[in-house]
């Protein structure tokens, strides 16, 4: 692993010399569409150290995660540093701005369903091009936050992605127990190929770079408690790395999520949920239902597997091919 030299470093437009915090942005030139500025900071420790890139906004109506980095941006300091860290709070500027969920509106694309990217495709495309040259290629470990979209109620989770590499699953093991979220998803089922990574997670994985993904927040809100935790979760897998002096704190006895089991609408109407986030379910347990627009009954939504639900629709508009919930299988403990 390169550690990072007391030397000035530069991501983007933003140079942080040693014992520094830079701002600045990470120009995504126009094409088809037009071009877009990524903001980022650089905090530049006052000792030589790992990388570590902290990355959120990929779906800009995610606030809790935006909001998260934000915080860290403000409390870190680079002269009690070892390495640098690069934070990107807000990839889907276009998302935020405009309050869409999910996709840049731009063109209509997920941002963390096109990685690596391409210099020539669309904006997100572009963006994720650079994102991968600029953050991915620049770092040594990787987490990325997100959260619960507007119409997500979803309790806090992490996923521990298996790249495979038994010395590089240890220590992202270890970083996502760091993290401190106490659900964790195995996640085995990510592209092995790191020209069609997809997830930013599984890019940095890839490319043998150990990295995580976490989830605090739900529908949009931006309560204390989930922003804190992603924080706090930011500051120990520092101190796990050695960034940061002072002890690290794991999570003792975590719920290992062995799979995920999507339930997908069969029909458009309005969506009435009759349980919550973080409750677990039985196989069979109707979990909701769905009307017509007259208040007539024209889906019953059971849950495909026992488990936990991770997250449940939080708003009542409900097209067809869209989440209903998701149920997380609980498994053993790996």
């Amino acid at each position: 692993m390169l550690l990072a030299a007391i030397v000035a470093f530069t991501v983007g437009t933003a140079t942080a010399q040693p014992g520094q915090k830079a701002y600045g942005t990470i120009e995504v030139p126009a094409g088809i569409d037009a071009a877009l500025s990524i903001p980022v900071v650089v905090a530049n420790g006052a000792r030589p150290g790992p990388v570590l890139a902290l990355v959120s906004g990929a779906h800009g109506t995610e606030y809790s995660s935006i909001i998260a980095l934000e915080r860290v941006i403000a409390r870190i300091d680079p002269a009690s540093l070892s390495g640098t860290v690069i934070i990107v709070p807000l990839v889907n500027v276009q998302s935020f701005e405009k309050k869409v969920p999910h996709v840049n509106p731009v063109d209509n694309k997920s941002m963390n369903r096109f990685y690596p990217g391409r210099i020539d495709g669309t904006q997100t495309e572009r963006a994720l091009f650079l994102m991968t040259r600029e953050v991915v290629d620049r770092c040594n470990y990787l987490i990325d936050l997100h959260g619960g979209d507007i119409d997500e109620s979803l309790r806090p989770y992490s996923y521990w992605p298996l790249s495979g590499n038994a010395q590089q699953d240890a220590i992202s093991k270890q970083m996502v127990l760091a993290f401190g979220l106490d659900h964790i998803i195995i996640s085995a089922d990510r592209p092995k190929d790191p020209a069609a990574s997809r997830y930013l997670d599984n890019t940095a994985n890839t490319r043998g770079k150990p990295a995580i993904a976490v989830e605090a927040g739900y529908a949009a809100t931006t309560e204390t408690d989930d922003i804190e935790v992603l924080v706090n979760g930011c500051f120990n897998v520092m101190r796990y790395l050695k960034m940061l002096p002072g002890d690290v704190t794991f999570v003792e006895n975590p719920v290992w999520i062995e799979s995920v089991q999507n339930m997908a609408s069969d029909a458009t109407g309005i969506f009435y949920p009759l349980v919550r986030r973080g409750m677990y379910v039985a196989q069979g347990m109707k979990v909701g239902y769905i009307t017509d627009y007259v208040g007539r009954t024209i889906l019953e939504a059971r849950a495909p597997a026992s488990g936990v639900v991770l997250y449940i629709r939080a708003v009542p508009s409900m097209t067809k091919g869209e989440t209903i919930a998701n149920i997380g299988v609980v498994g053993k403990t790996p």
